[in-house]
């Protein structure tokens, strides 16, 4: 028996009473046993580096240029001052972050391969998709200069007109695993 997976994700659609997130598309194609090798996501060695990168911490806090921040990196509306999570909070925040540089990397480096996908979703989770969109790094990857692509990830170790040691080591790891085969 064969599944038409539009029209089931059509009826999923008129259930849920709006679009579905792409993480909640992820999951169905999950359960239904279905991988779709142009979608690319996240492997555990980038979510690793990302949780690294980012440390866990579960009070607000204002990052190194004064972003309130909390669990593995998580900023946004949703973050406010003396907020407290859990663990499994801050799972959930990383998951749904993730989800959107995800989309993003696709989007904007639509042939990649999974290090590369990798490397550059961290980048873009770090400095925004905004930056992302716009930096040399994705435009040298875009044009098959990858080798030129690498060096940029040095280019991003500053916050807030400084060098932070954290961000030299970060831009290392994700420039090495960009250029690691996979």
């Amino acid at each position: 028996m064969s599944i038409d997976r539009k029209a089931l994700f059509d009826r999923i659609r008129i259930i849920a009473g709006r679009p579905l997130t792409q993480d909640e598309v992820n999951t169905v194609n999950d359960i239904l046993g279905v991988t779709d090798p142009t979608v690319r996501r996240l492997s555990q060695n980038g979510l690793n580096l990302i949780k690294s990168s980012e440390g866990l911490v579960l009070k607000a806090y204002n990052d190194a240029v004064g972003v309130l921040t909390i669990g593995y990196g998580s900023t946004g509306a949703h973050v406010k001052p003396g907020m407290v999570i859990t663990e499994a909070q801050a799972e959930e925040l990383l998951r749904k972050d993730v989800a959107r540089f995800e989309e993003a990397v696709r989007k904007l480096c639509p042939l990649t391969t999974q290090n590369q996908f990798d490397a550059c979703v961290s980048l873009s989770f770090n400095i925004g998709e905004g930056a992302f969109e716009k930096s040399t790094l994705r435009r040298l990857h875009n044009e098959g200069k990858y080798a030129e692509a690498a060096e940029q990830f040095g280019v991003w170790v500053n916050a807030g007109g400084r060098k932070l040691t954290g961000l030299v080591r970060r831009r290392a790891a994700e420039a090495s695993l960009y250029k690691s085969m996979g």
